[in-house]
């Protein structure tokens, strides 16, 4: 995948609106940005820090917002106690900004629970949006008036700093779910997901498919040349679902490209 798809990706992904984050949220399309946008990314980093990477270069990158601080590291008595993403300035209204980010990747467990907020899990059902907007909300925002964070931002006014956070979801939802998404989060559903049995019934010969590494995930599908059948990468997913790992897979049938992920539990 080129840089160039890699970033537009994450520059579109929606962020989750305050009202189901309970806190002020900051969009990618608030900056004001070059319409040809493209740079080189590090090759040797997980999701979630070449996410980070990419909103870093654009923030630097746009012409309304300044980067003031970026990954700052809180440190009490030799131990890391956390890190500020970014603080960045408004260049028109000089409002600074202490900015959380995430990219996440979220299925709708319809059996969770009563409330949709609370279905909302990982592929490996081993994190939630819950538990993200609580670490958000009772770990990371209050770094920022710890006694490290001042020590640390002796030059910025922490008292009228606001806090925002830029979390970047992509929704999937059970494969032919007929039930209700509140439409808050129709926005980002970009895809299904399913169990193997399910996936192999719903195969046929005119389908072909890709299993994108993690680095890639997020990317339009539709961008990809490399394609397969199958039974090249059937191996791949028993595998992968022996191991307690749900599998993200792209498809092509004719010029519909989809994606899923093919699920363990």
């Amino acid at each position: 995948m080129d840089n160039k798809s890699r970033i537009l990706s994450i520059l579109n992904t929606p962020s989750l609106d305050p009202s189901i984050t309970g806190l002020p949220s900051f969009n990618l399309s608030e900056l004001v940005l070059n319409d040809n946008i493209d740079f080189q990314l590090p090759t040797n980093l997980r999701l979630g820090h070449v996410a980070e990477n990419v909103v870093s270069e654009l923030i630097h990158r746009s012409e309304n917002y300044n980067m003031l601080k970026e990954n700052v590291q809180l440190i009490n008595d030799k131990k890391t106690i956390g890190e500020l993403d970014f603080i960045i300035q408004n260049m028109h209204t000089d409002e600074i900004f202490h900015m959380e980010m995430a990219y996440k990747f979220y299925l709708f467990d319809p059996n969770h629970s009563l409330y949709q907020k609370n279905n909302w899990i990982g592929p490996n059902k081993n994190d939630s949006l819950t538990q993200k907007l609580w670490k958000t909300k009772q770990k990371q925002f209050p770094l920022l008036y710890s006694e490290c964070a001042k020590d640390k931002l002796v030059d910025l006014p922490i008292e009228k700093i606001s806090q925002v956070l830029c979390l970047l979801v992509s929704l999937f939802v059970p494969y032919k779910y007929i039930g209700e998404i509140e439409s808050v989060y129709k926005k980002a559903i970009v895809g299904y997901y399913l169990n193997y049995s399910d996936f192999i019934s719903i195969n046929n010969r005119n389908k072909y498919y890709f299993i994108p590494p993690k680095t890639s995930w997020g990317i339009d599908p539709s961008v990809n040349n490399s394609w397969t059948s199958i039974h090249h990468i059937d191996s791949e997913i028993v595998q992968s679902l022996e191991q307690r790992q749900s599998l993200l897979v792209w498809q092509k049938e004719g010029q519909i490209f989809t994606q899923f992920f093919i699920v363990w539990w």
